[in-house]
């Protein structure tokens, strides 16, 4: 009895083996990658939250009056950045994922909004207008010292972002054509040096272009973008070239980040006013959502 046994306990065991390495392959590939930061007001005012990237173990991270918005991680993981009108006006902060302290960054009394840490974790690129008639790319050290201008000029630009080697900056730049009264006119993606020498621009396509992402590997670049009055999500090399809108979808969808094996790309869906958090598989397409709640989840960030 006990040979004949044997062979199905020898089986059962290379099985289990066989199963629980695949497991903790699957594990290690996203380990300590498991958290995903974004924006929900489903308790009332927006707030930033953090979750696994199956959508569970929720938690709330701030706890204010005021608006918080634009999350980001730093480079450890200990810290998310945001900015928020708590103190006033729009100032950029952070708040530890593990006590929920918050940091105030910047102090100024014009708008310092966006905030994005460099690779290396020593710089954070930022929007303002403290110097300018318009809203431009400033960089400072992580302690909020040392803030210098990228740009300076009348075109309104948004979100900034670094190049996996912390040597570009992309960002999108407000191009108004004489005849244009639109709301929005044609934002385009743009790229520099990450000092803010050799400014170029790499998207040229109707309507407005934003929220630019590298790929982990910086061969690619996700976006998002008008398609015929609705927000889809695009893909294109790291130069501008081969163009593929990747969603295509009749829900908007925006604000695209890379998982950190840049197979997924986590990004905001919906419309009417309800939106949640969704991740795509930029090969298969396949689509999961990640919340289901009313009022708006956006903005999300994948731990990188």
């Amino acid at each position: 009895m006990n040979l004949m046994r044997k062979p199905l306990y020898l089986l059962f065991l290379v099985t289990f083996l066989s199963c629980n390495q695949k497991n903790k392959k699957q594990a290690e590939k996203y380990s300590p990658y498991q958290e995903i930061a974004f924006v929900s007001d489903r308790d009332g005012n927006s707030e930033i939250y953090m979750m696994d990237v199956n959508g569970d173990s929720l938690k709330r991270l701030t706890n204010n009056e005021s608006l918080d918005f634009s999350p980001d991680w730093g480079k450890d993981g200990a810290s998310v950045y945001f900015y928020s009108k708590r103190d006033g006006n729009e100032e950029i902060y952070s708040v530890n994922t593990k006590s929920t302290e918050v940091t105030r960054i910047t102090d100024h009394p014009a708008k310092d909004v966006l905030p994005t840490p460099s690779p290396d974790g020593k710089l954070i690129v930022f929007m303002s207008d403290r110097d300018s008639l318009s809203r431009n790319v400033y960089v400072m050290d992580k302690d909020g010292s040392n803030i210098r201008s990228l740009t300076k000029n009348k075109m309104y630009e948004e979100s900034p972002s670094w190049s996996p080697n912390g040597k570009n900056i992309l960002f999108t730049r407000q191009l108004r054509d004489s005849t244009d009264n639109t709301h929005a006119a044609n934002g385009e993606i743009h790229i520099m040096n990450a000092d803010g020498s050799n400014v170029r621009r790499l998207t040229n396509k109707k309507g407005y272009d934003s929220g630019a992402k590298f790929s982990p590997d910086g061969k690619k670049i996700a976006f998002y973008g008008l398609n015929d009055r609705q927000w889809d999500l695009y893909i294109m090399d790291a130069d501008g070239s081969n163009l593929v809108n990747l969603t295509n979808d009749s829900i908007e969808c925006y604000s695209p980040d890379w998982s950190p094996d840049g197979e997924w790309l986590v990004y905001t869906a919906g419309s009417k006013g309800n939106y949640n958090i969704w991740k795509i598989n930029i090969l298969t397409k396949e689509r999961i959502q990640l919340t289901d709640t009313e009022g708006r989840n956006e903005g999300p960030v994948w731990r990188n």
